[in-house]
């Protein structure tokens, strides 16, 4: 696509990296999960929530449970998994959409 403004020259809309979309929020989803986890095994965990819950007027009613090394890890690899996805699906119709606009 080439978008004018007035007294410009014409720009191109660059294509996105279709993996690189996909390890960016593959990486950020999983990483914030990684520090969930991580806030879970120090014991910090229900604080942190009791304290967002309060600030968004909530009563908290959610238990944070104990840590499981197995479920971390699997937590960490499915959202970094669906990050992925999704980071290379909106590269592909990105790409998609500005091709046909050309």
């Amino acid at each position: 696509m080439i978008s004018e403004v007035a007294g410009s020259e014409p720009q191109r809309h660059p294509t996105v990296g279709v993996n690189h979309a996909g390890l960016v929020l593959g990486l950020l989803l999983g990483g914030f999960h990684l520090l969930w986890a991580l806030l879970v095994a120090s014991g910090a965990a229900q604080p942190v929530m009791d304290f967002i819950f309060w600030l968004h007027f909530i009563r908290p009613v959610y238990v944070i449970e104990g840590f499981e090394p197995l479920r971390a890890a699997g937590l960490v690899l499915l959202t970094a998994t669906i990050g992925y996805a999704i980071g290379s699906s909106f590269a592909l119709l990105w790409n998609h959409l500005h091709r046909a606009q050309r």
